[in-house]
């Protein structure tokens, strides 16, 4: 069974697909494709610079899916707030910020019914690349550290590798949020370095995935997505 104290998110949700693409038709063409495989949405930078970037927002939600916009504002805390306020007239699930107290806490503020995400290190960053960016610790500490502050400024949950996640569990309040990118199913042989597959998340604690190039890339999209979520089933059976 899960360590994760968030159980009455429904399980078919905690799959998130990165709509990591550039334009609207081809994430459509995907949202067809997954079906009732796939319920939660990321769009990120990518879809962002495609002109259709809060018209998808609008035609996910018709389509009875959830989206988690991933822009990870990063600004002087008046000028995120304004984002993330903005951002409340869109049917928006999950949104990230990555920034200082002062911008969590500014975002915080404005957030409406949006579950605000602080970014704590991103996975695709090891220790060595935290110490050549100024960290005195490891990524460990700083996903811990990083959580609590983000928790105590009035948001929602955190993205974390999900390495770290026994760690914030052990050391956060278990209403955080825990959303961990990085999964990798199979072999790693892209830029994600600090990963853990489907089961090893969920067993340490995680409340959501995201996964993208393992379903994009495989041989059968729509079964590998199918496959994610029968094993997060497993984690979740009595």
């Amino acid at each position: 069974m899960s360590l994760t104290r968030n159980l009455d998110i429904p399980v078919r949700e905690r799959l998130m697909f990165a709509l990591d693409v550039p334009t609207r038709d081809e994430a459509l063409h995907w949202v067809d494709r997954l079906g009732d495989q796939v319920w939660f949405y990321k769009i990120g930078m990518e879809l962002l610079t495609s002109g259709d970037y809060f018209r998808l927002i609008g035609e996910l939600s018709e389509r009875g899916k959830k989206v988690f916009v991933d822009l990870k504002f990063f600004d002087v805390p008046a000028t995120v707030a304004s984002a993330v306020k903005g951002l409340t007239r869109y049917p928006v699930d999950f949104c990230t910020i990555h920034g200082n107290n002062a911008m969590l806490e500014a975002a915080a503020q404005v957030k409406g019914q949006i579950k605000l995400l602080g970014v704590t290190a991103l996975t695709s960053l090891d220790d060595r690349d935290l110490a050549s960016l100024g960290f005195a610790c490891d990524a460990e500490a700083l996903v811990l550290s990083r959580a609590k502050a983000a928790l105590a400024v009035g948001c929602d949950g955190v993205v974390s590798s999900g390495l770290e996640v026994p760690a914030l569990r052990a050391g956060v309040d278990h209403k955080l949020i825990v959303v961990c990118p990085g999964i990798r199913p199979v072999g790693n042989v892209d830029d994600q370095k600090r990963t853990v597959d489907v089961a090893e998340a969920f067993e340490a604690g995680a409340d959501y995935i995201v996964v993208g190039r393992p379903i994009r890339q495989a041989a059968d999209p729509a079964a590998a997505a199918g496959a994610i979520q029968a094993t997060i089933a497993q984690c979740f059976a009595v």
